[in-house]
């Protein structure tokens, strides 16, 4: 028992919000890319990508783990994240910091789903059992280069675009 669920109720539960923060993601940063901040999906997109790395601190295990490294790191990109939105305000370079821990904290959730994809769709998993083989390797690659690509969106807004944000929190 997790926070009196079953264990395969609160896996259920973690998926759920990891598939929410995902999908608030790809609507706040690509919209954000375009110069459209949504305050609202942002901060939702943050608080559930938050608490998917926070509720999966809570599975039992033993000893250090792969998944425990991307939720430590996941979890301080996310501070950063909150900070320079809601602490600075994206003022001056806290609007860059912000667009590269935002998106880094999206690719984070995106390369989980790849490899839980990888592991539990039959499809997938029969091109690459292992997680080493090409497939894998290119559905990460391309995933990565996409992350890049938004970020550098993000941060390259016009300086108009980038006044809205600030205001839109202010």
């Amino acid at each position: 028992m997790i926070l009196g669920l079953s264990i395969p109720a609160f896996i259920a539960l973690h998926v759920a919000i990891s598939l929410i923060g995902i999908i608030a993601g790809l609507i706040a940063l690509p919209a954000q890319a375009k110069g459209r901040f949504l305050p609202g999906v942002q901060g939702f997109f943050l608080v559930t990508t938050l608490l998917t790395s926070l509720t999966g601190f809570l599975f039992p295990f033993r000893g250090f783990t792969p998944a425990i490294g991307v939720g430590v790191i996941s979890t301080l990109v996310l501070i950063v994240a909150f900070v320079a939105l809601y602490g600075l305000k994206l003022q001056g370079r806290a609007r860059t910091i912000h667009a590269v821990s935002a998106t880094a904290a999206l690719w984070m959730n995106l390369f989980v789903l790849v490899v839980q994809g990888f592991l539990k769709v039959p499809a997938l998993n029969a091109f690459a059992p292992t997680g080493s083989e090409p497939p894998f390797l290119a559905a990460q690659g391309l995933l990565l280069i996409g992350m890049i690509a938004l970020g550098v969106a993000i941060v390259r807004q016009p300086s108009a675009a980038r006044k809205a944000a600030s205001r839109s929190i202010a």
